[in-house]
């Protein structure tokens, strides 16, 4: 326990620029507040003051699951913040807390868990088969992002979502917009509003609907009563948004195969290591920059030695958690014999991400469809041409050129 910090005296504010990193180089600001030590202070390029920063896997998982930090709260605050703009429409999930948050949650868990991801299987995998089937005719080279690890998951999250394929196109323009930094906030403002827009008319016809699909029981929660209009659509454009970043993390994944060929040989001829693999390499991945979404104490409260005092605003890195030392054994190796992998990619707590099933789903098939159709499958130019997203909150390749 630090005692002077349990006295009132607060470590220094450390500014954390946003960063284009390259490759799947972890962000050295990151390990730098990670070896400063448990509890940090931050500020982000964006918003108002400091936050706290939580990094330790045991820390970071009673901050998330501890409901004396409040997502809603900060709705009221101008936290420090990497994106430049801060628009969450009043009653976003993300910004909810228990039990207006799992009332939410609910209406929509039967299409996320293992039965609802298992209704979208097979035509996932066909599509993905013709998205390989495609990339195959055209030839080498390629670039495998455009190809497959893009349109596959748009496909896949736009089926869940019971999008019409027409529709498709719209939603992933509007999801780029949203989720870069670089457009600027009137462009990222007016994206989110049409999306919005279209899926209060898309659930709104579907108010009465016994479909499976998510806007067919967002329409049917909306219809009982159990949720408002404005509810649904929030947390509908949300779950879009979030089902594309899959095309991100698939990216990460494929470049870390494809600049470590003695990982990929292995999985070639260890098939079933596979889904252990993915785990790992979702621990390993990173899959953002910076941090997330913020949360504030509503309370004074003691983490790692260090007393956060009501009022302020905390950040968790799960990026952190996934490579402390205590639980992850060297954890800057990628070792697919870890067992267990208690990996913190889809979060803890009220907030773990829905999707953490059907994104493991859709690595496991593009993992399956890629390495066994394409045995060949290669980077076409040197990894560090390999060009990688600016100005984004996602990290990953914008193009992954390969050949086979």
């Amino acid at each position: 326990m630090t005692a002077p910090a349990l006295a009132g005296t607060r470590p220094p504010v450390r500014h954390w620029p946003a960063l284009d990193l390259p490759g799947t180089d972890f962000d050295p600001v990151l390990a730098d507040l990670m070896a400063e030590g448990p509890v940090t202070r931050v500020q982000l390029p964006h918003g108002e003051g400091w936050a706290w920063l939580v990094t330790r896997y045991e820390d970071v998982r009673r901050v998330a699951g501890d409901p004396r930090f409040s997502r809603a709260a900060v709705m009221a605050k101008q936290v420090t913040r990497l994106a430049p703009h801060f628009i969450p429409e009043p009653g976003a999930v993300g910004f909810l807390d228990p039990p207006e948050h799992t009332r939410l949650r609910r209406s929509v868990a039967a299409a996320f868990g293992a039965k609802g991801v298992e209704r979208v299987r097979e035509k996932a995998r066909d599509r993905l088969a013709e998205l390989v089937d495609e990339l195959l005719r055209g030839g080498p080279p390629a670039d495998l992002t455009s190809a497959v690890l893009g349109p596959f998951p748009i496909a896949v999250i736009c089926e869940l979502m019971g999008v019409p394929a027409g529709d498709r196109h719209a939603l992933h323009t509007w999801t780029e917009l949203i989720l870069s930094s670089s457009h600027g906030k009137r462009i990222s403002e007016r994206a989110k509003r049409e999306m919005a827009g279209y899926f209060a008319e898309l659930i709104g016809r579907r108010e009465h609907g016994t479909g499976e699909d998510v806007t067919s029981l967002l329409g049917a929660a909306v219809g009982r009563g159990e949720i408002t209009r404005d509810e649904a659509v929030g947390l509908a454009v949300l779950l879009q948004i979030g089902g594309e970043a899959v095309t991100s993390n698939s990216g990460q994944l494929f470049y870390l195969l494809l600049t470590r060929p003695g990982l990929l040989r292995r999985l070639r001829a260890e098939p079933e290591l596979r889904p252990r693999a993915i785990d790992e390499l979702l621990r390993y991945i990173p899959h953002r920059n910076a941090v997330g979404l913020s949360r504030v104490a509503l309370e004074d409260v003691e983490i790692g030695g260090v007393r956060i005092r009501a009022g302020d605003p905390v950040y968790v890195s799960y990026l952190a958690a996934n490579r402390d030392p205590e639980v992850f054994p060297d954890p800057d190796t990628i070792d697919f014999s870890r067992s267990p992998n208690p990996h913190a990619a889809f979060g803890f707590g009220p907030h773990y991400c829905p999707g953490g099933i059907l994104a493991r789903m859709e690595e496991e098939l593009l993992t399956d469809a890629l390495l066994d159709r394409v045995p060949g499958l290669r980077l076409a130019v040197p990894p560090d041409q390999v060009p990688f997203r600016k100005g984004a909150l996602i990290r990953g390749p914008e193009a992954l050129p390969v050949t086979w």
